[in-house]
């Protein structure tokens, strides 16, 4: 046989697969491993989301408790409303015993592993007296060094201060006028840290604060502009009619908050029904997607929270109020060299009622299979973009430099920003999806796929 046709009997060999020689420590192409995620429906907390509890506290009064903040915890509540009503402090600055307790409350929260959502009031008669214009300035100056100290744990804050409740309906000092509202309103946003989102008890007072009857949009949402820093907050949801005076132009005006849902929080309690108006399950879970609440006070009313308990709709409710991610599916090389780059393709869908609100650190995990070493590799993505109902495909190519060769597990983690915070399972995403929450650094949650570095 000729050299020539042993050459072409090789090359055909080689060709079709047949034959081959593979030197030791050489890479086969990566493969996409193609992952699909089965949805679960079961009931769990998740930050700044779902049914909350309203705490009050009145000047100089009792302190949270820690083991009232871990049982809240262990009914899978994530989130409380703390109303602190400075009763005492009408015509006078705010006590430093009186700042403490508010500082000790927060550390609390903290330590339990909630977030919170803060109010300030003076009164909660309606026929009682609020503080004048120039104490409420004052006080929201004392108050900017708590917001700044604790912005890692305010979920919210909602404008308060004026009026009974601080709910902006009365006042007996003139602050209920749209001049004194946009004063308080913008004296607050200037004292809190940029991130942090005020809610106003209407629509129709935020439209006039602002003269703009326009919803915030995605030119200018998570902007420190102060109309994207503000978004509403109803305690007379699904009480029929204009819901005692939330709204106006009922239609109009839904549509509107609808719209702003997108970009600005939404929540407050249900109120007793009027004009023999009747919050089923189906018309509560109808106007609750509408609008997007993400929480809702577990405690008033009780008759209609009740009644969601005995129609069997309260779980559903328990598990979408707010963001509630989850996987689809995702595709991720099987392989990679060391020090080169991973693609990574996951497609997450929100079956919540609300997106998230505050940006999150999301990044992939691998941990070593060997050594269990974890390594964070931090991603772009942005899951505020994942609204209602919607699905987005999240396509990275991550970096593997400096971490070593390998055999990994793929998890993905969604931790909070604050570096308090970043690490600490209790602010971390788990995702709606079965047998994927892993109670490992910090809460990941388990990709089912694996990729080896060579």
């Amino acid at each position: 046989m000729t050299l020539r046709k042993i050459f072409f009997i090789l090359a055909a060999l080689l060709t079709s697969g047949i034959v081959g020689c593979k030197k030791d420590g050489a890479v086969s192409a990566p493969v996409d491993q193609g992952v699909t995620y089965e949805i679960s429906s079961a009931l769990f907390p998740n930050p700044e989301r779902g049914f909350m509890k309203t705490l009050i506290v009145f000047s100089d009064g009792a302190p949270l408790s820690l083991a009232q903040m871990n049982l809240l915890r262990g009914q899978n509540i994530s989130l409380v409303l703390r109303v602190f009503y400075l009763d005492n402090f009408k015509n006078t600055a705010i006590s430093a015993s009186e700042l403490q307790l508010i500082q000790n409350d927060l550390n609390t929260i903290r330590d339990a592993g909630l977030k919170a959502i803060l109010r300030f009031a003076y009164t909660d008669d309606m026929s009682g007296t609020d503080a004048p214009l120039a104490i409420v300035q004052q006080h929201l100056d004392q108050l900017k060094p708590v917001f700044e100290n604790n912005k890692d744990i305010i979920a919210f804050v909602q404008a308060g201060f004026i009026g009974a409740y601080g709910e902006w309906h009365s006042s007996s000092n003139g602050l209920a006028t749209i001049e004194n509202e946009k004063t308080v309103l913008n004296k607050l946003l200037s004292v809190l840290p940029p991130e942090i989102m005020v809610q106003v008890r209407t629509p129709l007072q935020k439209q006039q604060i602002f003269t703009n009857n326009s919803p915030v949009t995605a030119d200018i949402a998570y902007s420190t502009e102060a109309r994207a820093r503000v978004g509403h907050h109803n305690d007379c949801f699904l009480s029929g009619g204009t819901e005692y005076g939330t709204y106006s132009n009922i239609t109009l005006e839904k549509q509107y908050i609808s719209n702003e849902a997108n970009f600005v929080p939404v929540g407050g309690e249900t109120c007793p029904p009027t004009g023999g108006y009747s919050p089923t399950c189906v018309e509560s879970q109808n106007q609750m997607k509408l609008l997007k609440w993400t929480y809702l006070n577990l405690d008033y009313y009780p008759a209609t929270i009740n009644g969601w308990r005995t129609s069997g709709c309260f779980d559903e409710f328990q598990r979408s109020l707010g963001h509630r991610l989850a996987m689809v599916k995702s595709d991720i090389a099987d392989a990679a060299a060391l020090n080169s780059a991973l693609a990574v393709k996951i497609e997450l869908i929100n079956r919540g009622y609300a997106p998230l609100y505050h940006k999150k650190n999301v990044s992939l995990v691998l941990k070593n299979k060997t050594s269990g070493a974890f390594y964070n590799v931090p991603m772009a993505t942005d899951l505020r973009t994942i609204k209602p109902s919607l699905s987005v495909v999240v396509n990275e190519s991550l970096s593997l430099s400096g971490i070593p060769a390998g055999e990994y597990d793929l998890y993905l983690k969604i931790a909070d920003r604050a570096d308090a915070l970043k690490n600490r399972i209790e602010y971390s995403v788990r995702l709606a999806n079965t047998g994927t929450w892993v109670e490992e650094n910090g809460g990941i949650n388990n990709l089912k796929q694996t990729v080896k570095i060579n």
